[in-house]
């Protein structure tokens, strides 16, 4: 009965592990890239006459620097704030595919540089 248990026990800590592996790789993908965001927004923020098509390019490729796939549907850029105070508000929306053994499911992740304002 005792060597059930070690092995059960063994089982399921091997099951966590992977568990693990498959999931918390995007989680931490996905912090990185929202610092990203965040950091393109402030310096964004300095150049308001900067296109838009510029910051949805700089975030696809900061995408692909995490292995993220975005394509430009999945990218917004907007403007806030005033004339005299501008600013930008840049997010992404899309879903990572976790594969476990018997069950299948996609993390959702909706990144983004910060308050988009009023």
């Amino acid at each position: 009965m005792g060597s059930m248990k070690a092995i059960l026990g063994i089982a399921v800590v091997a099951a966590v592990i992977f568990a693990g592996s498959q999931i918390i790789p995007p989680e931490f993908a996905n912090y990185q890239f929202q610092d990203d965001l965040r950091t393109l927004a402030m310096l964004g923020g300095s150049s308001p006459n900067r296109p838009d098509e510029d910051f949805r390019n700089d975030i696809l490729k900061k995408a692909k620097d995490h292995d993220i796939r975005l394509d430009l549907k999945q990218v917004i850029v907007t403007r806030i704030g005033t004339p005299g105070a501008p600013a930008i508000y840049l997010a992404a929306d899309y879903s990572v595919p976790v594969s476990l053994p018997g069950y299948s499911f996609e993390l959702h992740f909706t990144p983004s540089s910060g308050n988009r304002g009023f």
